[in-house]
């Protein structure tokens, strides 16, 4: 198949071109970008006041197969991620069973083959069935584009650095989620004035902040390179930019609810504003907005987390954690970050397209000629409301329902093909 999109902005940070242009694509691949191109037998896709850029790479996203398939399945999520002009997804092990030896991973992939709409590249567990003390057996698993224990922090610093040394002697990437459980037990949202004033556990920062730091001086002693998962805390921050001022190997991901909303939020939403790490305070979220401008987060993920609706009707305290983030991500980003001035486009995309590919070691994130033709078409210009009941996502799980934000997806691109039109 042959496709020319025709009259658009076309912005590559990876290049830092930004230029009105077409962009021809063939066999799969990116052929030209440039002024007035001709392809007679190609079909047109007018991108008339859009923007066309790298196809958007999420770096962090639970799909919940194989089997949580009532709260997403790879078809879903996949259809989501193409809504949100997401061409590639890397998604978390915390599958039933988990992603913790060859036999799991391989049956991953291969349901990825016959369901995904866009590329899906699987993290497995650090340990078997993310337990605490035995680690996955990793030459098993040289498939996986990263190992980690989201979801499942590990506790144990001796375990912690037997991986991260295994990891590094195999040139795997390790992504970690930073929580002492034994600060955050029972808790449901972050200490402070409004769990106070809710009645609720909370689970301080410090908790993400201790272990953070143990993380970040085991990686460095094994020399192993580490990408830290959703930051939440302005003292988070603080020690990704020392860890980056020792020349560690290290990088880190925000999302859009931790730069977009505060511990309030949690007073209106409840359990559709409960998710770990939590929202944060007004400090935390301008720290947040500050660490991306500056640079020192690499990277905007969206831990898209779906639940069905009956759990997250069980109460605050009950609910699951979690919210659903693939096809809200580009407009918060674009409302929140771009449209006020903290971040430039070309920043923003950045963020969202070449970097992230960068850290997982993926050949996407550009539309050099020759490269895949993963392409994104979006309107940054176009109203929407966010309306959960139109979501792809099973998962209706959002905090921003009802929400009149920035820029609509016009059409997904994965491989040449178009997945999601709008």
């Amino acid at each position: 198949m042959t496709l020319l999109i025709q009259g658009g902005r076309v912005l590559d940070p990876a290049q830092n071109l930004e230029i009105e242009a077409d962009v021809l694509i063939a066999d799969g691949r990116i052929q030209a970008v440039g002024p007035a191109l001709s392809a007679p037998q190609a079909r047109v896709l007018k991108a008339t006041g859009c923007v066309v850029c790298p196809g958007l790479v999420d770096l962090h996203v639970h799909l919940r197969e194989p089997g949580f398939e009532p709260k997403e399945t790879l078809a879903t999520g996949t259809q989501a991620a193409a809504r949100g002009g997401f061409t590639t997804v890397s998604c978390m092990p915390n599958t039933q069973p988990v992603i913790d030896c060859g036999a799991a991973l391989a049956d991953l992939r291969a349901r990825i083959r016959r369901a995904a709409v866009v590329n899906v590249l699987p993290q497995a567990s650090l340990t078997r069935g993310h337990g605490q003390e035995e680690l996955s057996d990793f030459a098993e698993l040289t498939e996986a584009v990263a190992l980690t224990d989201d979801a499942f922090p590990l506790q144990r610093a001796d375990v912690m650095r037997a991986a991260l040394r295994e990891a590094a002697r195999r040139g795997k990437l390790v992504t970690v989620h930073c929580e002492d459980t034994t600060l955050t037990a029972g808790g449901v949202m972050n200490e402070g004035e409004v769990s106070r004033a809710l009645g609720v556990k909370g689970m301080p920062a410090c908790a993400e902040e201790v272990m953070l730091a143990r993380n970040l001086i085991l990686a460095a002693e094994a020399g192993c390179r580490l990408h830290v998962l959703h930051l939440s805390t302005a003292g988070a921050v603080a020690l990704i930019r020392w860890a980056k001022e020792q020349g560690w190997p290290v990088t880190a991901e925000a999302c859009p609810h931790h730069f977009c909303l505060t511990e309030e939020a949690v007073r209106e939403q409840g359990p559709n504003a409960k998710m770990n790490p939590p929202l944060r305070t007004a400090q935390d979220v301008q720290a947040i907005r500050s660490a991306l401008a500056e640079g020192t987060i690499d990277a905007i993920a969206t831990d898209h987390a779906p639940h069905t609706v009956p759990e997250k009707e069980r109460g605050l305290e009950a609910a699951p954690f979690g919210i659903v983030g693939l096809e809200t991500a580009l407009p918060l980003v674009l409302t929140e970050l771009v449209e006020p001035g903290l971040l430039s486009l070309t920043a923003a995309l950045a963020k969202l397209t070449y970097l992230p590919a960068n850290i997982l070691g993926c050949d996407r994130g550009t539309l050099r000629p020759g490269a895949v033709a993963d392409v994104t078409v979006f309107d940054p210009q176009a109203e929407v409301v966010v309306n959960p009941e139109e979501f792809a996502s099973r998962g209706r799980n959002t905090p921003f329902a009802g929400r009149r934000l920035c820029g609509r997806v016009r059409a997904t691109i994965v491989s040449g093909k178009v997945v999601y039109e709008a």
